[in-house]
């Protein structure tokens, strides 16, 4: 809301041209020359002052909801012409001989000056019909409420800084329909090029759309208001404007309590703005954004029989809902199942509202706003670990497994690349592996189910990645004899997409990695799954193929080197051959490669002396 303060600027750069515009009058009542040209500049002089009055009296009641970006820029290039004026007017005042034939005045001068004020009757007239959404202004307003498209001259090498004005002028003082459409003509328009998302935020278009965003009487306003904000939010610099105005706490509230149409909109704002700025993230997750997005997730994911699909002996994700389920036999069972997921509910009479139209929502709309939560969760959990951490308290990893397992397509992969990045702060938080992934625990065990039936069951590359990458986040989580987590990897070692095979090298590396606590036994495991075979044939990929694949090799090589599948498959020969090209290309290996080729020599072929000081 504006000050008092900024209201009385907006009154003082009003009062200048009209100030000046009397100065002029002064002027002309005493010029001696050129009185007829004079008296056509008086002419249009009175209709700016006029025009400016109008404007005063409309700031002064209109206060607050004044869209002052346009009044300053055109009050600005008034007084200039106005001050153009005054000087030329005074230079026609009753004088001597002597100053009248110093001081040479031309009929040119006038023709340019009355250009000049006609240019600024007609930004003054553009100006109020702007503003006249009551026709009670004078000086050629609209006088209806409507967006007006016609061109001011100060715009008239910018056409789309005059729409702009106009548009967030009708955001600021327009009746809903009028915001409505404004919202939407601004939409297309950011979504045009970066330069009319540069002055659209630059002009002060943000913070009306917020405003109309928080509309919670009409989803169709606050539809309009998410597109407009998704197409500015782009870059770092506009999400942080819009974090500015605290935009970040209306978006969770509309997300928790708006229709399924309007969410879809605010998921995917909510997704955009966490792409692009890491510090919005945890704007996001101090207003607890995630436990509605896990809420909104989890939407009917749990409705189908728990007992359809046994699976052999193993505990599935259907007898963990299942044992949910009775849990919570008692209570209403979506409401109350839904909040034990995410520990969010909605208590208002609106939110039971818009539970009952999600309720009748169609399958396709559904669809949709679990794909763009899911996105939403990706973006926030990728480089945080506070919000990844804040998904598994919500217990959204169990949510997530079952989409994998029940859904295809973006939602699958979107739900999948959430996991990529819970796992992925999984692997360098401790804490974080020991709460949210102990081998017992029902949620990880879902989805670690359903990541190893990804790998092993779907052709795509597109899913498998994210699942590997899942997997060799997670490899200190699994003790020696979860060898079927380690088979599939091995397995996709041979597969020809190279990416899937590269993934595949760098998961298994995490198994057999130093680091790793059981890495001899991970990589005495990996060798009995016939995995070094495969992995001399990556040696004859590209140079990223070949230098994980090599990575591995040594693994296997210092951690498993008295295997004879080593010896059998002549790994010797090959680290020896790619010790000597190692140097110049990954110099920062040379040590391991000569380490592995001592420990091969010291169980197959006796030590050489001169690698004496590899031995450990």
């Amino acid at each position: 809301m504006a000050t008092g303060e900024e209201e009385n600027r907006i009154e003082e750069v009003l009062s200048f041209p009209i100030l000046l515009s009397e100065r002029i009058r002064e002027a002309i009542d005493e010029a001696g020359t050129f009185e007829a040209d004079c008296a056509e500049v008086g002419k249009q002089v009175d209709r700016i002052s006029l025009m400016l009055r109008s404007l005063v009296r409309f700031a002064t009641t209109t206060g607050s909801s004044l869209y002052d970006r346009p009044v300053r820029r055109i009050v600005a290039d008034v007084s200039k012409n106005l001050d153009r004026a005054l000087t030329l007017v005074r230079k026609c005042k009753r004088r001597s001989i002597f100053h009248r034939v110093v001081t040479i005045v031309t009929q040119a001068d006038f023709r340019k000056i009355l250009a000049l004020l006609d240019a600024s009757v007609g930004d003054l007239k553009w100006l109020l019909s702007v503003f006249d959404y009551d026709g009670s202004t004078t000086g050629g307003g609209a006088g209806g409420g409507g967006i007006v498209l016609s061109l001011p001259p100060i715009a008239s090498n910018d056409p789309i800084l005059s729409w702009v004005w106009s548009f967030i002028s009708s955001l600021h003082l327009g009746q809903l329909a009028d915001r409505i459409e404004a919202a939407n003509e601004l939409a297309p328009l950011a979504q045009d090029n970066d330069r009319n998302k540069k002055i659209i935020a630059e002009e002060g278009g943000i913070p009306p759309l917020l405003k109309l965003l928080k509309e919670s009487s009409s989803p169709d306003a606050q539809i309009a208001a998410a597109t407009a904000l998704f197409n500015l939010a782009n870059n770092q610099e506009r999400v942080r404007l819009i974090a500015d105005e605290l935009g970040v706490p209306v978006i969770v509230q509309v997300l928790g309590d708006s229709q399924m149409r309007v969410q879809i909109m605010v998921a995917n704002l909510v997704a955009r703005m966490a792409e692009h700025d890491s510090l919005v993230k945890e704007d996001f997750a101090r207003e607890n954004a995630i436990r509605p997005l896990v809420t909104l997730l989890s939407f009917d994911t749990f409705e189908d029989d728990p007992v359809a699909r046994p699976q052999s002996g193993k505990q599935s994700i259907h007898s963990i809902v299942q044992f949910n389920k009775e849990k919570e036999k008692n209570s209403n069972h979506r409401r109350h199942f839904s909040s034990s997921l995410s520990m969010y509910s909605d208590t208002s009479s609106r939110g039971g509202q818009h539970r009952k139209e999600r309720e009748n929502e169609s399958l396709e709309v559904k669809h949709n706003l679990k794909t763009s939560c899911a996105q939403a969760l990706w973006m926030l959990a990728r480089g945080s670990l506070s919000n990844s951490r804040r998904i598994t308290e919500t217990k959204g990893l169990l949510c997530l497994a079952k989409i994998i397992e029940k859904e295809r397509g973006e939602l699958q992969y979107n739900c999948l690349m959430a996991i990529m990045e819970i796992t992925a702060a999984a692997e360098s938080n401790a804490d974080l592996r020991r709460a949210a992934f102990r081998t017992n625990a029902p949620a990880a065990k879902a989805v670690v189910d359903q990541l190893l039936r990804v790998i092993k069951e779907l052709d795509s590359s597109f899913l498998q990645i994210p699942a590997i990458k899942s997997i060799g986040s997670l490899a200190r989580t699994f003790p020696a004899r979860e060898t079927q987590v380690i088979g599939p990897l091995v397995k996709q070692l041979s597969n020809k997409n190279q990416d899937v095979a590269t993934e595949a090298a760098i998961s298994l590396g995490n198994f057999a990695c130093p680091d790793n606590f059981l890495c001899t036994e991970h990589s005495r495991t990996i060798i009995e799954f016939n995995g070094v075979p495969p992995l001399m044939r990556l040696l004859r990929g590209g140079e990223r193929t070949q230098l994980h694949g090599l990575i591995l090799l040594c693994y296997l090589a210092i951690h498993a080197g008295n295997s004879e599948a080593l010896e059998k498959a002549r790994v010797l020969s090959a680290l020896e051959g790619a010790d000597r090209t190692v140097a110049t290309q990954h110099p920062e290996l040379k040590e391991m490669v000569m380490k592995a080729i001592y420990h091969l020599n010291l169980y197959h072929a006796g030590v050489n002396p001169h690698r004496q000081s590899y031995a450990s």
